[in-house]
């Protein structure tokens, strides 16, 4: 069979410094990582204390950038249904749109993702960190693209496959980030890690995804609380999957 479903061996992170007590990747490809649901939960909520406001203004950040892309595209297009503009201009410029969002906003959700890794390790954090990664832009595009189109494939064939899919690329983008692992190889290392542990990531997801829905009830104030609190833990599930370098906390 071709290797070129096969992850990337240990040449590709041989080089990296790591900080110690925590995964690899190729720990994390033989599933030898802990996940232990109420330890990471509990963790994390410990960590948020001292970290609530710099995580709050990274999402502040997010949304004003969010909202300067979006606003000037939906205001073309309402203009253009009002002037009865043909469907296949609107179509384009919502593509445009689109494309143009994701080349600005998927460095940004990434750096807030590192930043719950940083946090998981005790390291120094900054709202405006988050913006650090647009040397990245190009492969997290593509990355997406490729997990789009996989998931995609895997809901066309038999639902199931797709499902699966949509939970074992969930490290892919941070590892492009984190590990500067090309857009094949993180999709790859995110999927057979995660396949050790599929049910109970699965799961998890759930639980915290709840947990963040729940929070937005009350005028959504408990987002103050459970937004960081979410990237925190998805950051210590990644530390102990992975592993983090120093070069991420510098």
């Amino acid at each position: 069979m071709s290797d070129i479903y096969d992850a990337p061996k240990s040449n590709l992170v041989a080089e990296p410094e790591f900080v110690e007590g925590y995964g690899s990747i190729e720990k994390g490809m033989a599933g030898d990582y802990t996940f232990k649901f109420g330890e990471i939960l509990s963790e994390a909520w410990d960590k948020t204390s001292g970290a609530k406001g710099t995580f709050l203004l990274a999402f502040l950040f997010y949304i004003i950038v969010m909202a300067i892309i979006s606003v000037p595209m939906e205001y073309i297009k309402l203009n253009l249904v009002k002037s009865a503009a043909e469907p296949s201009l609107i179509i384009i410029v919502t593509i445009v749109g689109q494309f143009i969002a994701n080349l600005v906003l998927l460095p940004i959700f990434a750096g807030v993702f590192i930043l719950g890794v940083r946090r998981s390790v005790n390291a120094p954090i900054e709202a405006v960190s988050i913006f650090k990664y647009y040397n990245k832009t190009i492969s997290l595009f593509f990355t997406m693209l490729l997990m789009y189109v996989m998931i995609l494939l895997g809901l066309i064939l038999l639902i199931i496959p797709g499902i699966y899919l949509m939970v074992a690329y969930f490290m892919a983008m941070p590892l492009v980030v984190e590990k500067g692992l090309s857009p094949w190889q993180a999709l790859e290392v995110s999927r057979k890690t995660i396949t050790h542990r599929w049910f109970a990531i699965f799961f998890f997801s759930i639980v915290v995804s709840l947990i963040m829905a729940v929070s937005m009830l009350p005028l959504g104030i408990g987002l103050i609380w459970t937004a960081p609190l979410m990237m925190i833990a998805y950051g210590i599930l990644y530390r102990n999957m992975f592993g983090v370098e120093t070069n991420t906390l510098k």
